[in-house]
């Protein structure tokens, strides 16, 4: 964790630039610019925090091919089934190759019957709700909510610190599914999704802030940074697109000074 002084040489600010993680998946991306180089791996995820004290979980993710279709457990569930918290989540969509879509709840109520017999008879996305994704779309997932992460998106994930997922279906690679306790918590009805920021749910708050010139946050309480597209500065220290940067203490102002024009997620803890 590195200390520097505000360009107003005002108080010390404690910022740190969280270390990526990179995940490899089957689903993920080579191409990974320009947030990051290009990599040999297909890479589907890259973690910023994290840590067992975290509420949070921030991703970027890269898909090349569909995700499964798949659905998260609310907390109590998740307490007594997997003694961890539930997960619930957001996309931000960054790129959109043409045609690409998420898959959010039903088009139609539907019962669990039902979605058992197209699950097993491989008809299940003509029940999915999907819906175009474009870039600087924004999509609420609660726990409970079936969905799907298509081909040719980069997003920047915001969830609760749990990596709890129940896979429902996998378009035919071999993987485990998780038909028991994902069909047990599913929602069978419409859900639509589309949020526009800012947007603030009990677990998290994240705003969408764009910077041409040099602007000082007040924040009052831990946030954390991501920056989507830019570079500048920070309190003095040097930030380019595809970082996340945590504000440890708030009693004195964050300079942001871009040497272009700089875009951020502002993302705050639960309320």
């Amino acid at each position: 964790m590195s200390t520097v002084r505000s360009p107003l040489n005002e108080k010390y600010t404690r910022l740190t630039n969280l270390a990526p993680s990179f995940r490899e998946r089957v689903w993920g991306a080579t191409a990974l610019e320009p947030w990051f180089s290009n990599r040999v791996k297909k890479t589907g995820e890259v973690w910023f925090g994290g840590d067992e004290n975290d509420s949070l979980l921030i991703k970027l993710i890269f898909t090349a091919e569909n995700l499964s279709l798949q659905v998260h457990p609310p907390d109590e569930f998740a307490r007594e089934y997997e003694n961890s918290r539930g997960k619930t989540e957001m996309w931000h969509i960054l790129d959109a190759a043409p045609g690409s879509a998420v898959a959010i709840g039903f088009r139609e109520s539907i019962t669990r019957g039902r979605f058992e017999d197209a699950l097993n008879r491989g008809g299940v996305d003509e029940l999915l709700r999907w819906v175009p994704a474009h870039v600087g779309d924004t999509f609420f997932v609660p726990a409970g909510v079936v969905h799907a992460i298509g081909a040719g998106l980069t997003l920047c994930e915001i969830q609760q610190n749990s990596d709890i997922t129940y896979r429902l279906y996998d378009y035919g690679r071999p993987r485990e599914l998780h038909l028991e306790r994902g069909l047990a918590i599913c929602q069978f009805t419409p859900y639509f999704g589309k949020i526009s920021l800012p947007f603030r749910c009990r677990y998290f708050t994240v705003d969408k802030i764009e910077i041409s010139r040099t602007t000082r946050f007040e924040l009052r309480n831990e946030n954390t940074w991501v920056v989507l597209q830019g570079r500048g500065e920070l309190n003095g220290q040097p930030y380019r697109a595809g970082e996340a940067w945590r504000v440890v203490e708030n009693d004195s102002p964050v300079v942001v000074d871009p040497s272009e024009t700089s875009t951020f997620l502002k993302i705050g803890p639960e309320l």
